[in-house]
């Protein structure tokens, strides 16, 4: 009994460790992962970027397609300037099929993605970065020492797609960061669907 009450202890700790990842300041990690072209995508690739707009989503979540439009806008404002859109989905497709490689090159192809759509198959990074929901924004800005932590957390505050006045939390961080300044608002609570994470 008591060995079993360790393991599950163990576990949770564990647990927690991937829920907490990274905050406000933190260096994010890079990686190398299968983009829906079939080739690997690194933030290393963007040589010119000044920071990068890291989103986790995927195909089947209804919040994820709420937001799906208004990740393409993202994508359409602010690549231009820098800051591309890198979306990945962290899915299990054991759990969801709809979130399978092939159903995301269909999706890419058909919504005419302009952004890498990649695959994070061990889940390392959505673990590392410590993302739980799909959709769950992390903003970088690349500097000397790496690729900073800059705002986590919802793409608005308008989950519906309501509200005229809502407060676009991505676009003020990234706005803000363009002009060499620090977003206001740094952190808020990512609204989705819970990242479906593979059975131990």
């Amino acid at each position: 009994m008591k060995k079993l009450s360790l393991i599950a202890f163990m576990a949770v700790l564990s647990l927690s460790a991937f829920a907490q990842g990274y905050k406000v300041g933190d260096k994010a990690t890079d990686f190398k992962l299968k983009n829906v072209d079939g080739k690997t995508v690194s933030l290393a690739d963007y040589k010119s970027a000044k920071g990068f707009i890291v989103v986790f989503t995927c195909n089947h979540c209804p919040y994820a397609k709420a937001y799906e439009s208004r990740i393409m806008e993202l994508s359409k404002a602010y690549a231009a300037k820098e800051y591309p859109v890198i979306a990945i989905n962290p899915n299990d497709p054991t759990a969801y099929p709809e979130d399978s490689f092939d159903n995301m090159k269909k999706r890419s192809s058909e919504k005419k993605y302009t952004f890498p759509y990649l695959l994070d198959e061990s889940q390392a990074i959505a673990k590392a970065y410590g993302a739980t929901k799909t959709p769950h924004v992390f903003v970088l800005q690349k500097t000397a020492n790496g690729n900073v932590v800059e705002y986590i957390g919802a793409i608005d505050n308008d989950t519906e797609g309501v509200n005229a006045n809502k407060v676009k939390y991505v676009e003020d961080a990234v706005n803000a960061l363009l002009l060499n300044k620090k977003p206001e608002t740094t952190t808020t609570k990512a609204v989705g669907c819970g990242i479906k994470w593979k059975s131990i």
